[in-house]
Order: C-alpha cells, then sequence, then structure tokens
C-alpha cells in the first residue's frame, strides 16, 4: 500500500529503514521528544541514542499500512517484525508535527 506521508514522517521512516540514528534524530526539532516503551526521551541527543540502541539491540522491519488524524496528530499504524518478543506486532506510531520537523512521538500498541 502506498501512503502518501508528510515530509516529517516519511523521512523519520526512510532513517529508521536505514538504521540511521542521526538522520532519525534531524526529523526532530530541538526540543522533540519520543515515549516509547513507557520512557521519554527529550531533545535531539537522547532520540539519537535511544534509535542507535534500539538499532542495535533488534533487527526490524517497519510497514506502515494506514495513515489518519487525530486531534491534530498524525497516527501512523505499521506492522514491525524482527527478532524481539511477540514478533510481529502492530504499533501506532503517534506524531506530533511543528512545521517540517516532529515535535512529539509516542509509539504504542
Amino acid at each position: 500500500m502506498n501512503i502518501e506521508f508528510p515530509r516529517p514522517i516519511a523521512a523519520y521512516f526512510e532513517a529508521d529503514r536505514s538504521r540511521d540514528a542521526d538522520a532519525v534524530a534531524a526529523c526532530f526539532g530541538d526540543t522533540g521528544v519520543v515515549k516509547d516503551e513507557r520512557r521519554t526521551h527529550a531533545g535531539r541527543e537522547a532520540i539519537r541514542r535511544w534509535k542507535a540502541q534500539a538499532s542495535t539491540a533488534y533487527s526490524y522491519t517497519v510497514e506502515p499500512f494506514a495513515l489518519s488524524q487525530d486531534d491534530g496528530r498524525m497516527v501512523v499504524t505499521g506492522r514491525i517484525a524482527g527478532n524481539f518478543p511477540g514478533s510481529p506486532v502492530d504499533l501506532r506510531y503517534v506524531f506530533t508535527l511543528d512545521g517540517d520537523r516532529i515535535a512529539a512521538l509516542e509509539i504504542v500498541p
């Protein structure tokens, strides 16, 4: 399924696909925040560390298959599969955008 994502979201998934933690962090504004697995990562450097750790701990792929809006946020649903417990699983990536950057991302089941 081809989904047309807003530019910052498309850049995020492309950077994630290539396992480029620096490029993932660059998708966020200076005060960007990621909430994942009950942890909060605030600021580009913390986001870079989070993505670098996740990318080395697990081998995975994400296949986004739905896009919706909820209260001004963009919600992408994707199937993530890899070498982690419970694989595969469908996750929701809840993005808050600020212009051409991501202000916040929450990843939830």
